[in-house]
């Protein structure tokens, strides 16, 4: 067993070697083996303004699978987004796709995480000119110290992805059936950035804390979430995408946040969902299929009476 696991993890190693660290490519972690449940708990109280919720996962290490807390993290930049990692399954392995940090949240599986990461983007606030405004109808924020704040209750609908197992992957026997929307195929191939140095040192405390091991506490945590916030690492903000629509989980200043298929029903999981296409936007919207082809410049009508 113990040369099974060296040699795994020696394929491993070279395979993160060899894949740029750009393309946030999913590693082969373990074979028909899928992780717990997760664990349903309260979010902590955000403390401070510009701070990101980045939500609890299960990793997996040589002894299995282990639970790294959920964390307030400053943004690396103004405009930044946290796009959680995710379980998949894929060829009968559960594949991890690592988190990142972006201009828009991406796809993670539609894995409902809680939080505001309900399985579509995120529903816990945007960016407003360099200062994030948090959504009091989806996370916990101490008003006392974090004074952007708004109320917006429609988003739990149109961002949720049933989860009523809390299951924590994405596709496979029993995993969420959420195809990604065209909004978070986009966002996935944008500039990433990998987690911060503070993110990857939480991680590590998670994996030497043995009682972190779903071996040791039976898939069920007893720490949840980290009780203060991340140290703060400062990045510069990767480019933007050019002509780029308003909405969408943008978070550059003055941009609100995704806006799926505003009043959709959530969807359920186990159920083929049709690919969406990005809304409409204001003045940007597009003509309608059936409208009548321009008229040739030669043949202007008075003005007042086109029709």
């Amino acid at each position: 067993m113990r040369l099974f696991r060296s040699v795994r993890w020696l394929l491993l190693a070279m395979l993160v070697c060899v894949v740029p660290a750009s393309s946030y490519a999913g590693v082969f972690i373990s074979v028909n083996f899928a992780p717990p449940v997760l664990p349903v708990y309260v979010q902590p109280v955000c403390p401070a303004p510009n701070l990101i919720w980045t939500p609890g996962y299960w990793a997996y290490g040589e002894d299995g699978y282990y639970w790294i807390p959920g964390a307030w993290v400053p943004a690396p930049y103004p405009g930044g987004l946290w796009t959680p990692g995710y379980w998949g399954w894929s060829s009968g392995l559960y594949v991890f796709h690592p988190g990142y940090w972006g201009l828009h949240v991406g796809y993670y599986g539609g894995v409902n995480y809680g939080g505001g990461y309900l399985g579509i983007g995120f529903a816990g606030g945007e960016w407003r000119g360099g200062v994030f405004a948090y959504n009091t109808a989806v996370v916990n924020v101490n008003t006392a110290f974090v004074h952007t704040t708004f109320v917006d209750r429609t988003v739990i609908q149109r961002y949720s992805v049933a989860n009523p197992n809390h299951v924590a992957f994405a596709g496979g026997p029993g995993g969420i059936n959420h195809p990604a929307a065209a909004q978070e195929r986009i966002a996935e191939h944008e500039s990433h950035m990998a987690a911060t140095s503070f993110q990857a040192q939480h991680e590590a405390a998670a994996r030497a804390d043995r009682s972190s091991y779903a071996k040791a506490n039976g898939g069920h945590p007893t720490n949840f979430a980290a009780a203060r916030p991340l140290g703060a690492e400062s990045r510069p903000a990767p480019a933007a995408r050019p002509a780029e629509p308003i909405g969408a989980n943008r978070g550059a200043p003055n941009a609100g946040g995704y806006r799926p298929n505003a009043g959709a029903a959530p969807r359920a999981p186990n159920a083929a969902a049709p690919r969406q296409e990005a809304p409409a936007r204001g003045n940007n919207a597009p003509p309608r299929g059936n409208q009548a082809p321009a008229k040739p410049a030669s043949k202007p009508k008075p003005e007042g009476r086109e029709r």
